[in-house]
C-alpha cells in the first residue's frame, strides 16, 4: 500500500472539509468533452464498451467517444450511460464502472477545486495507476481531474518534509516464496508490491505492499477470506486453474465459488490461466463469459506467460500476447508470472545476455503500456532449483537478470 494510502485516513476530514463535500457546490457546466486526470491521461470506457460494468480507466487521450464525457450538474455520463460506484459501495477502492443510469447516489457526482466527488459516499474519484476507483478525498494530485472547460486544479501546500526517493515504479511486483533474505532482496529489487501465492505474508514480511490470493476451492473459506480482507484491498483469484497440478478447475466450479470472493468487496482479479487467454472459447473467455451472465465482478485480468522462443523476438511476442488479451476484454492488466523457459526442449533456459535482453526490453515496454497496472517476473528467488531464472540469491546479492529487473522502470 503506498504512502498516500496509508495517510488517506489521518487527512481525510481536514481535506473533506476543505473540499466542501459537506455543503458542496454543483460546479458543473451542462457540456461534452474529455475529462483529464493524473498524468495528462484521459478518462475512458474501456475498448469502447458501453455493457454495464465496463472498467472506466486512464487511457492515452484519443478523441474517441468513448473519452466524451457529458456533464449535467448531477452525473457524467459517456455512451449514453453513467459514471457508477460498482455495488454502489462506499468502500475505499471500489471500482468505479459504466452503468445504466438510475438516478441513486453511486452514480451522483460534483465538483470543487479539480476534484470529483461521488456525493453518495462523500468519497473522491481516484486514479491507482491506470485504474479509477472510489477513495477517502486527500487533495493529492491522484485525485484530480480537469473537467470539459475547466481550469487544471491545484495541488493545496503541504508543510515541507525531508525529501525521501519516490518509488522505482509501481507497477512492477515479484513473485516469491520463503528464502533467506527475501525482505532485503523485495527492497533491493525496487519491488513496489509483492504475492507467495497464498492468502498472507505472516512468516514473509516486507516493505512492499503484499497482494494475497485465493489459490484453488480448497483454500475458499470463511476463514481464509476474513484473513485476505485484512491483508489489503486487492485479491488475486485462482491460480491457474486451467492446467493440471495448479488449481485444475472446471469453469462452472469457479464461477459457483466466485461470489465468495466477491462478498470480500476487495479489488477482485480473475483466474490467472496459464495459456490462451484470447482465445475464443478457452477457459478464461468462459469464464468472463459465465462472469457477465451471472452478473459477477471482475476487476481486472490476470496473466502468466512463458516464453520458449529466446531470440530478440520474445518481448513482441509476450506484448503481443498481453495486448490481445487487453483488447478481447477491454479490462486492466495484470502479469503476475512471467520469464523464458522451453518445458519441452532443450535448451530450458536462456543464456544470460538473452535473459537479460528480454527483462530489459519487456520491462520497458510494460512500464509504456497504459492498459498494464502491474507486472511480477518469476520468480524472486535464485536458489535451489530456481538459480536459472531467479533474480536474488540473498538480500543483496542479484544475477544478471536481477540486475537487469532491479533497473527497470527507473
Amino acid at each position: 500500500m503506498s504512502a498516500r494510502k496509508r495517510l488517506a485516513i489521518v487527512v481525510s476530514s481536514t481535506v473533506v472539509a476543505g473540499l466542501g463535500v459537506l455543503g458542496i457546490s454543483n460546479a458543473f457546466a451542462a457540456t461534452a468533452g474529455p475529462v483529464t486526470g493524473p498524468g495528462g491521461q484521459c478518462v475512458d470506457v474501456a475498448g469502447a464498451n458501453p455493457a454495464n460494468g465496463t472498467a472506466v480507466q486512464l487511457y492515452a487521450c484519443n478523441g474517441t467517444a468513448a473519452q466524451s464525457w457529458t456533464i449535467d450538474g448531477s452525473s457524467v455520463k459517456a455512451l449514453g450511460k453513467c459514471l457508477d460506484v460498482a455495488a454502489a459501495s462506499h468502500a475505499d477502492g471500489a471500482r468505479v464502472q459504466l452503468y445504466d443510469c438510475n438516478g441513486t447516489g453511486a452514480q451522483a457526482w460534483t465538483s470543487s477545486g479539480g476534484r470529483l466527488v461521488n456525493t453518495g459516499s462523500g468519497k473522491c474519484l481516484d486514479a491507482e495507476g491506470s485504474r479509477l476507483q472510489l477513495w477517502t478525498c486527500t487533495g493529492g494530485a491522484d485525485q484530480a481531474f480537469v473537467t470539459p472547460g475547466a481550469a487544471a486544479p491545484t495541488t493545496p501546500a503541504t508543510p515541507a518534509t525531508p525529501a525521501t526517493p519516490a518509488p522505482v515504479t509501481t507497477k512492477k511486483g515479484v513473485s516469491t516464496w520463503q528464502f533467506t533474505g527475501l525482505s532485503g532482496a523485495v527492497k533491493d529489487v525496487g519491488a513496489n508490491w509483492y504475492y507467495n501465492w497464498g492468502t498472507n505474508n505472516d512468516s514473509m514480511p516486507a516493505d512492499a505492499e503484499f497482494v494475497p490470493m485465493i489459490w484453488d476451492e480448497n483454500v475458499v473459506t470463511a476463514a481464509n477470506l476474513a484473513k485476505v480482507k485484512a491483508e489489503g484491498s486487492t485479491l488475486l483469484g485462482f491460480n491457474e486453474p486451467d492446467l493440471a497440478g495448479q488449481a485444475e478447475m472446471t469453469v462452472e466450479q469457479a464461477l459457483d465459488l466466485w461470489p465468495q470472493l466477491q462478498s470480500t468487496g476487495m479489488r477482485l482479479g480473475s483466474p490467472a490461466v496459464a495459456y490462451g487467454g484470447n482465445t475464443p472459447g478457452g477457459w478464461l473467455d468462459r469464464f468472463m463469459t459465465g462472469a457477465k451472465q451471472r452478473g459477477l465482478r471482475v476487476d481486472f485480468i490476470t496473466l502468466h506467460w512463458y516464453g520458449s522462443d529466446f531470440s530478440s523476438a520474445a518481448a513482441g511476442q509476450f506484448m503481443g500476447y498481453v495486448k490481445a488479451v487487453h483488447d478481447r476484454y477491454g479490462l486492466p492488466i495484470w502479469v503476475t508470472e512471467y520469464g523464458l523457459m522451453n518445458f519441452a526442449g532443450t535448451p530450458k533456459f536462456p543464456s544470460t545476455a538473452q535473459i537479460t535482453a528480454f527483462i530489459t526490453e519487456s520491462t520497458r515496454q510494460l512500464q509504456a503500456a497504459p492498459y498494464v497496472e502491474r507486472y511480477a517476473w518469476f520468480s524472486l528467488p535464485a536458489v535451489g532449483d530456481s538459480v536459472d531464472y531467479g533474480l536474488y540469491r540473498d538480500a543483496t546479492t542479484p544475477t544478471e537478470a536481477g540486475k537487469a529487473y532491479r533497473a527497470a522502470g527507473r
